[in-house]
């Protein structure tokens, strides 16, 4: 009876392990997948739906701040606001989608050998990975909340965030400081 015990207790150990361990083993799938540009595995790091729909969130509030309590009265000007959240809504759901950062990486990847920035200065071997976690600070924020903040070399901090949906974490969220910047 006693080893029934036991080893339902490693069980559970190695099933929270897992759980804990998740964010940092999806952040690790999100380095290979780019470093590879295998949009086939990123997809199983991001979820792409809810990436889409929080930057669109960012985006409009971003335009709604800038254009103003005046242009947003005036019909001219919210008609205007209309079209341009429109059109960032249309770039936001083309660029994020395994295919938009799949062309992102691929005319990433015709610069870098331009400009012989690749893994042995050679222009027709890869291109240095990408990796935009590099270096990030990452904690916990709830058991089911991760995030992973970046900052950039002018000192602009990204947020990534990681959200649980069972046992499997995945990135659904990026706050860009371009977006909340007052």
């Amino acid at each position: 009876m006693k080893k029934w015990i036991a080893l339902a207790l490693v069980a559970l150990l190695a099933l929270l392990g897992y759980v804990a361990a998740g964010p940092y083993l999806a952040i690790h799938g999100i380095r290979n997948a780019l470093a590879e540009q295998d949009m086939g595995k990123l997809e199983r790091h991001v979820d792409f739906a809810a990436v889409r729909v929080n930057l669109r969130a960012q985006a409009e509030d971003w335009l709604a701040r800038k254009a103003g309590p005046d242009a947003q009265s005036n019909p001219f000007g919210a008609f205007a606001l209309g079209i341009a959240n429109e059109l960032a809504s249309t770039g936001i759901d083309t660029m994020a989608t395994p295919t938009g950062i799949a062309a992102i990486l691929q005319g990433r990847s015709m610069w870098k050998q331009l400009i012989r920035d690749t893994v042995d200065g050679d222009a027709y071997s890869k291109p240095k990975p990408v990796d935009p976690l590099k270096d990030a600070k990452m904690r916990y924020e709830s058991p089911s909340r991760f995030t992973a903040s970046a900052v950039d070399a002018q000192g602009r901090t990204t947020l990534f965030v990681f959200t649980r949906d069972g046992l499997r974490w995945k990135l659904t969220d990026i706050r860009l400081p371009q977006l909340n910047a007052p």
